[in-house]
């Protein structure tokens, strides 16, 4: 059993409030909706609860089977998906899967590859270079780099972002089939993705 426990959490840059008394106690299974319009601080709390920014005030804890998970481990149970995360445009997909693979410390096969794409609806242009996919097949390929390390925390940043009807589809299945084993939170304006989550959190 994995769970994620905010406390407090608030963040400020100098005089300006971005959010402040964020609490919620997750565990595997749970999903939550952070919701609210452009500009009210979705992107950051989910960076404050990734470690990628300090909060400025509340606890975040992570927990496998009742240990507590320190900053130098528990990023290798998190996969992180936002239309703003960078892939190598210089390399193919297959190349981009390796490489994440590789960074993560395990390795891939060409058949876990495969399904992979298959799985986002990229079956076929594994060889194509990423420079040559268009946005949607961009925000695909990420999905397929998020699911490698078969995430226990799974945090999405405007899921949907550049994708079609298709890709949607394709978001919401994930979500789906990745609801029971996992803690998912995602970062979301659209109305129609908070049906992904079992839980809202508001900011205004």
């Amino acid at each position: 059993m994995y769970k994620l426990t905010v406390e407090n959490l608030g963040k400020r840059f100098g005089a300006r409030k971005v959010f402040s008394k964020i609490n919620f106690d997750l565990q595997t299974g749970d999903s939550i909706a952070i919701v609210g319009s452009n500009g009210s601080g979705k992107s950051t709390l989910l960076k404050v609860i990734l470690s990628l920014l300090v909060p400025s005030k509340g606890t975040v804890v992570y927990n496998d089977n009742g240990r507590v998970l320190d900053d130098d481990n528990f990023r290798s149970y998190i996969s992180f998906v936002s239309p703003y995360l960078n892939l190598y445009d210089h390399l193919t997909a297959e190349e981009n899967l390796v490489f994440f693979a590789t960074v993560s410390g395990f390795n891939v096969t060409g058949k876990e590859i495969n399904s992979l794409l298959a799985k986002v609806g990229l079956e076929g242009r594994g060889f194509d270079y990423v420079m040559e996919y268009s946005s949607g097949m961009k925000q695909r390929l990420k999905y397929a780099v998020a699911l490698l390390k078969k995430p226990e925390f799974l945090f999405l940043d405007e899921p949907t972002s550049n994708l079609d009807d298709d890709g949607k589809k394709i978001v919401f299945d994930i979500v789906e089939e990745y609801r029971k084993d996992a803690i998912i939170l995602i970062a979301t304006n659209e109305k129609e993705e908070y049906d992904l989550a079992k839980n809202i959190v508001r900011l205004t």
